[in-house]
């Protein structure tokens, strides 16, 4: 079953790619969101087939392959992994959808598109360390022609950019690999044998620090962060949605099972470093968020920002925290594949991105009403608006990551309030007022602009009210990567209920928000 979820789209980006150029452009884009839609189904019944209690991986396959380098077939799924596949799956076949239909050259396109989601998928699944780096490595290929190909003005000079940063990102994992390797005297690099290997305190300090940087390239954190911006700018609304949805979840994941899976003495050593970069990288992503006036550039600082979030609940490493960094990774994901597929309608229509030039888009009449409600939606759910998934994550990391880091937690909780300052920017200047002359005569808004972006928003809405049904995949794997420690666990006689720590903290945040909400109607 997981090696379907890599393959058909292989597969389907190998008909596509071969197909007899002898369809409507549109007709291509029907064939790929078909092999997308079965890759989904699949995701979707093995989350259905998925044991929620059980912490190790499931459905595992594994075949010998290149043994004498340590090389192996190896796939697993576990409640930290799956959430991160099927959200990889539902962005692909939403990226497939809101495609162009007359997009040029489109069989190369859309087979790239699937190649990506399937060499994402592949690294989510690799229970091999050479086997991630190698479908690690293998979706820059098709991102990099997805921007150079059919990016904006500056494809050429952002898709270079983007593939050097990334390959050395590449570069610094494979040397931790090889390393670890090395210092272990074990050349299997199975990930259940390798995180047997115990190594002393100063190497593994060391190669931590190899993966901290090359997967921080990906997140990607301050000062690695200069290919992000971008990219975003010159890329496609489709791979804007895959790039903040799906790819930057890859560093992220990256940290919390190789670096904090593999050196957890190490990351215990430099945790406190690592909530300071987490705030260095919100305060900074959102400072440069005010600062922009290009609406697309705007949320792709917008994402700096809230990945820091990430680091931070990592750097805390209480099963809590963790439980808050899976939420955040997700909510992000479908926050920001919403706010780009928002910005790319508003630019389709309006042909411009500036904030000085856009404007009045909320105009009922003649400008973009309903796209203009939707924005408020998303840029809502991401300041942590109660209601909505952005608030419930944004909640756990920070309640989870005060006992730990009081200092840095408040700090990025600074950068939360200033996520309302440029998104308040953003809404007041482009969908409130009197519509500018620049905008008017706006083309009609079709169903096909709007569906992916209510899709997205019902599921942020559903996910915000009942987050349980998120946390309910990853609170096993969580709570045995990070065990809570015998020293804070109290005897005593027993009480008639003790309630689930993570259960009892969702129903705390929905009360805040629920209390919020009423605040508001009155």
């Amino acid at each position: 079953m997981l090696s379907g979820l890599i393959w058909i789209p292989v597969l389907g980006a190998i008909l596509v790619a071969f197909w007899p150029q002898t369809l409507a452009s549109h007709r291509y884009r029907t064939l790929a969101l078909v092999f997308a839609i079965i890759t989904l189904g699949l995701s979707v019944a093995l989350a259905s087939q998925f044991i929620q209690l059980e912490p190790g991986q499931q459905f595992q396959e594994a075949l010998p392959w290149l043994d004498n380098l340590g090389l192996t077939y190896r796939l697993g799924v576990d409640g930290l992994s799956l959430p991160l596949v099927v959200m990889n799956c539902l962005l692909t076949g939403v990226a497939i959808y809101s495609t162009d239909g007359e997009i040029q050259r489109p069989r190369l396109y859309y087979g790239l598109l699937l190649l990506l989601s399937a060499a994402v998928t592949g690294a989510f699944l690799a229970q091999n360390l050479l086997l991630f780096f190698l479908f690690y490595e293998v979706e820059l290929i098709p991102l990099y022609l997805l921007i150079a190909i059919w990016g904006g003005a500056r494809r050429g000079y952002a898709a270079t950019k983007f593939l050097i940063y990334t390959a050395i990102s590449g570069v610094l994992v494979l040397a931790s690999y090889f390393g670890l390797a090395w210092l272990s005297g074990s050349f299997n690099f199975d990930y259940e044998t390798v995180i047997a290997h115990t190594l002393p305190l100063g190497q593994q300090v060391v190669l931590l620090s190899l993966l901290l940087i090359g997967f921080g390239i990906k997140v990607p954190l301050f000062p690695f962060h200069t290919w992000l911006p971008d990219a975003h700018v010159e890329a496609s609304t489709p791979i804007s949605v895959m790039l903040a949805g799906v790819l930057l979840k890859l560093g992220t994941y990256g940290l919390l099972r190789f670096g904090y899976g593999l050196f957890p003495d190490a990351w215990q050593v430099v945790a406190p470093w690592l909530a300071s970069w987490a705030v260095v990288s919100v305060l900074y992503g959102a400072l440069a968020a005010i600062a922009q006036t290009d609406m697309k550039k705007m949320v792709a600082y917008s994402s700096i920002a809230h990945m820091g979030y990430v680091l931070l609940a990592m750097a805390a490493a209480t099963p809590l925290s963790l439980i808050g960094t899976l939420m955040q990774m997700v909510s992000h994901g479908l926050i920001s594949a919403m706010l780009f597929l928002l910005v790319g309608v508003v630019y389709t229509k309006a042909g411009s991105r500036d904030l000085n030039v856009v404007r009045g888009l909320l105009n009922p009449e003649r400008g973009l009403p309903l796209i203009g409600t939707l924005m408020i939606v998303g840029v809502m759910a991401s300041a942590g608006i109660p209601g909505m998934v952005g608030f419930i994550s944004e909640f756990i990391v920070f309640r989870a990551s005060f006992a730990v880091f009081p200092v840095q937690t408040l700090l990025c909780m600074v950068g939360t309030g200033l996520t309302a300052v440029y998104f308040l920017l953003l809404m007041n200047r482009a969908f409130f007022g009197r519509l500018s002359e620049a905008v008017e005569n706006l083309p009609p808004v079709t169903w096909r602009d709007r569906a992916p972006a209510i899709f997205l928003a019902i599921l942020i809405v559903v996910l915000g009210i009942q987050p349980k049904w998120l946390t309910v995949w990853g609170e096993a794997t969580i709570t045995a990567m990070a065990p809570v420690p015998e020293t804070v666990v109290v005897k005593a006689t027993p009480i008639p209920e003790v309630a689930d720590p993570t259960e009892k903290l969702l129903k705390e945040a929905l009360l805040t928000s629920s209390a919020a909400i009423a605040l508001e109607a009155n």
